[in-house]
């Protein structure tokens, strides 16, 4: 039996023109700025408007840690949202935008599968609005000032050993991670050390996506930290007077991007800093418009639970004040047979034994939201290998945890395979909600490390290197201590190392790096051997892909 590739299920859909969307929601044209028929931005008037309704009912959906089995959280997210929408409620769905990296890489796209996605798809994952350009234009353009700085007599007195402004590419390239610029004599600046990050993980991106208007980005643009002087004295963008040149790069970029799903169901896909190096949730400026302007939103946070929803819920909802009504968390069968060591190839058929061994990975999860005060209900994303021995398993476990299962068909049936996941979701919503957060942000750095580690992760402890040691201190007398954390860790295991499937114990995390993002509001804490610029893999995604003359692509996923 064949299947349609995901962009060839995109390629035939019955998009309705974005102007007929947003009507949906009581956008009026005129505050819409349309890219081609499809896409548009949503102008910031529109707040303006929208700004004293109520709030919608607000849905996280996550996942376990992920596998290459595959677990399917941006599916069941787009699914979910066409499933309420079946039942009559005014639904908005809301998104990261995909990184061009991992597109041509190993993800391939990123904007759901099968008959539950959101299009147009190739465009989406490909340049879409121009976001990301503007955040990596804006990066680099800030990293270009520091080296001209220097070049031209260093007034502020910066430490040129001391530019912890990287620069950003959105691509995998390994090649980038460390490099000396300034090369070839005085008349190309000053030598130094340097490298590249993804733009995925700039803090350009947090900002973008945690800041409440223009006005609120630039502020926290002015108060980066990019390097710190001879006698240690940050400088900032403030200093370097070039606070209002990176803010209007952001202009268009600031506006929430207005899609739709495959059943035409009106999506925002906006912003994407990823969660195992970044804080891994879609704009708080994109959630905002969705809450005003629907009864029920559903949005998601990247990676397993431990990562995206961990961020989600102490950053962004701290941030910007969200209270989830209920979470979702995605597995497979599969995938927990993955967790419980059974190797990719030797999935099909029933194994018991190794089902309940990586169910541990599950039950970490629902325990982990629990911790957070959230009702919690779990998506299994159906294979036609899963038996009903296994599905009666996994719902049996959860249900003891006072979590309820659906099985969710959305890949195979869209909206229509979500309708009992809906049901139990909706009936989540009602629950007792007692969400609080996992550490105070006013508590010590060191204490909210071990916070995060130990209740989430399950570690016993925290290691740190001497140079963090060192970098904690600093931090704590320049002030920068008393913020929320932003953990970059490997996604594919509760621990810091990526080999440890299942619900790992007797293990500890160490932090190998502490950086401050002072303009975003965190510190990003760097564990075990995760990189912030990734590599391609042997056999790029990129090898699949190709164009015909009329402008069909192919390969995308």
């Amino acid at each position: 039996m064949s299947f349609k590739s995901d962009v060839e299920i995109a390629q035939e859909a019955k998009m309705s023109k974005i102007i007929d969307v947003a009507n949906e929601l009581a956008i009026p044209a005129e505050e819409l700025e349309l890219y081609g028929s499809y896409k548009a931005k949503v102008s910031l008037k529109t707040w303006e408007r929208i700004k004293e309704r109520p709030d919608a009912k607000l849905i996280l959906v996550t996942a376990i840690n992920p596998t290459p089995a595959g677990e399917g959280k941006t599916t069941t997210t787009v699914g979910l949202g066409d499933a309420l929408r079946k039942k009559d409620k005014k639904v908005v769905i809301a998104l990261r935008e995909p990184s061009l990296g991992p597109c041509f890489g190993v993800k391939g796209g990123a904007a759901g599968g099968g008959y539950a996605q959101v299009v147009p798809m190739e465009d989406i994952n490909l340049h879409f609005t121009g976001d990301f350009h503007a955040i990596t234009t804006a990066h680099n353009l800030l990293a270009a000032i520091i080296d001209n700085h220097l070049h031209h007599g260093n007034a502020l007195g910066i430490d040129p050993r001391r530019v912890t402004w990287r620069r950003v590419l959105d691509l995998n390239e390994r090649a980038l991670r460390f490099i000396v610029c300034g090369l070839g004599g005085k008349a190309n600046g000053v030598p130094r050390e340097n490298g590249f990050d993804i733009t995925v993980a700039s803090e350009m991106m947090a900002i973008l996506c945690l800041a409440k208007d223009l006005d609120d980005m630039k502020a926290r643009i002015g108060k980066i930290i990019v390097a710190y002087t001879l006698d240690g004295k940050p400088v900032t963008p403030n200093d370097l007077k070039v606070t209002g040149a990176l803010t209007l790069l952001f202009k268009d970029a600031i506006k929430p991007n207005l899609v739709q799903t495959l059943e035409n169901t009106p999506a925002f896909v906006h912003g994407g800093p990823f969660a195992n190096i970044a804080h891994g949730c879609n704009s708080v400026s994109a959630t905002k418009y969705a809450m005003k302007l629907a009864d029920v939103v559903v949005t998601e946070a990247g990676f397993g639970a431990d990562l995206g929803a961990e961020k989600f819920l102490d950053i962004k909802c701290r941030f910007a004040g969200f209270t989830p009504a209920a979470v979702v968390i995605v597995a497979t069968v599969r995938a927990l047979k993955m967790h419980g060591g059974v190797p990719k190839t030797e999935l099909v058929g029933e194994n018991m034994a190794a089902l309940e061994k990586g169910l541990a990975n599950l039950t970490k999860h629902i325990e982990n939201m629990q911790k957070f005060g959230l009702p919690t209900v779990v998506a299994i994303n159906a294979f036609p290998t899963d038996t009903d021995n296994e599905l009666a398993f996994v719902e049996e476990k959860c249900n003891a945890m006072g979590a309820e299962v659906a099985l969710s068909e959305v890949w195979a049936k869209g909206g229509e395979g979500g309708l009992v996941l809906a049901d139990k979701v909706l009936a989540a919503c009602e629950k007792p909600n007692n969400f609080k957060f996992i550490y105070d942000e006013k508590a010590g750095i060191k204490d909210k490390i071990s916070a995060i580690a130990t209740e989430i992760y399950g570690a016993d402890g925290v290691n740190y290197t001497p140079a963090v040691e060192k970098t904690i201190q600093e931090l704590t007398a320049l002030g920068y201590d008393k913020t929320p954390i932003c953990m970059a860790k490997t996604q594919y295991s509760l621990s810091d190392d990526m080999a440890k499937l299942g619900r790992p114990s007797g293990f500890s995390i160490t932090v190998r790096e502490l950086r401050v993002a002072a303009g975003a509001g965190f510190l990003v804490a760097i564990t075990g051997e995760i990189m912030t610029m990734p590599g391609l893999p042997k056999a790029p995604a990129a090898e699949r892909m190709d164009i015909d003359n009329t402008g069909k692509i192919i390969g995308l996923f």
